[in-house]
């Protein structure tokens, strides 16, 4: 019997629509992807990018962050897949959970870098524009966990303990039915909602650019993650007596840290554009390509006249930073 103020675990993981079985677990990722790309937009814009521009360089990081997250889960945890007789194509069926954040920034590293190279945009403005967004993707991700009763932390009698059936394959053996577990799924989401809020927090008070804001985030998510993992129960590799993925987030405090430290002593001034030198993009640059389209479709002849317009206005505002 669980207590009064339990949170049960869901009676479902997916359901069919048609011939397709939609997984709880990639809704929530997805629903994840698409927040954090409308948040690392808006924040791009804001800050003189070309509007939607954020599209070309997710294209690139998205999958392959989805990549590294899967090939990091699965070296990390071989036993659950390099076994006699084990059925390798599970190395891919990324819908019954796996998908490890730290190879999700490994992979997505690689990715925005090259999106930020074909866009023009600088790898640092971006990834301080993504910062409190990725905080809010992995918040919403973290309910794909709970879906799929797994990554549940050790037992605890407090009253929001999480209800685990006791025929799940991960139940710690030996512990009777109706033991409750540490939701460290809810942990890490309320976390991560946290973080959110303190990095838009401290944005208004520093200025955190050239970095800086993503070395707050590495530093934020390292600090909770650390924590939540070394309370979990579900197997993992070991190094050393401390689970992987806590080393894991050590490297990512350490890494924050060195971004902050590296970061403000190289960058002591404002950021005046967020494209590398010659790539720039204005809105004036934006009116006139409208004007020349117009142009080509122009029927009342007055058409050259109008791009020359726009032209000289470009020309009177060159001079004012985006």
């Amino acid at each position: 019997m669980f207590a009064p103020l339990s949170i049960p675990s869901p009676e479902w993981s997916y359901f069919d629509l048609g011939p397709f079985r939609i997984h709880a677990y990639a809704l929530c990722i997805l629903a994840g992807i698409v927040a954090a790309t409308i948040m690392t937009s808006m924040r791009l814009t804001k800050r003189g990018a070309e509007p939607g521009i954020v599209l070309d360089i997710i294209l690139w990081a998205v999958p392959l962050g989805i990549i590294g997250a899967r090939i990091y889960h699965v070296l990390t945890h071989p036993g659950d897949y390099f076994y006699p007789g084990a059925d390798l194509l599970r190395t891919l069926y990324i819908w019954e959970g796996g998908n490890a954040i730290f190879g999700a920034l490994l992979g997505g590293a690689v990715g925005a870098f090259i999106g930020c190279r074909m866009t023009g945009i600088r790898f640092w403005t971006f990834a301080d524009a993504l910062a409190p967004g990725m905080l809010l993707a992995q918040a919403m991700g973290r309910l794909g966990n709970w879906f799929n009763h797994e990554l549940y932390g050790l037992p605890t009698t407090l009253p929001w303990g999480l209800e685990i059936s006791s025929d799940n394959p991960a139940f710690p053996v030996g512990l009777p039915e109706g033991t409750l577990f540490h939701p460290t799924f809810l942990y890490e989401i309320l976390w991560n909602v946290l973080g959110v809020a303190v990095i838009l927090f401290l944005e208004r008070k520093i200025t955190l650019r050239w970095g800086k804001a993503f070395a707050v985030y590495l530093i934020w998510y390292g600090v909770g993650r650390s924590f939540f993992e070394a309370i979990r129960v579900d197997p993992s590799e070991m190094f050393l007596g401390v689970r992987t993925n806590i080393w894991a987030a050590w490297v990512a405090i350490a890494v924050g840290v060195v971004i902050f430290i590296v970061q403000s002593r190289r960058h002591t001034g404002v950021e005046i554009s967020p494209y590398v030198p010659g790539r720039e993009w204005s809105a004036a640059d934006a009116d006139i390509e409208s004007d020349n389209a117009d142009f080509d479709n122009d029927e009342d002849g007055n058409g050259a006249a109008d791009v020359q317009k726009s032209a000289a206005a470009a020309t009177s505002t060159s001079g004012q930073l985006p």
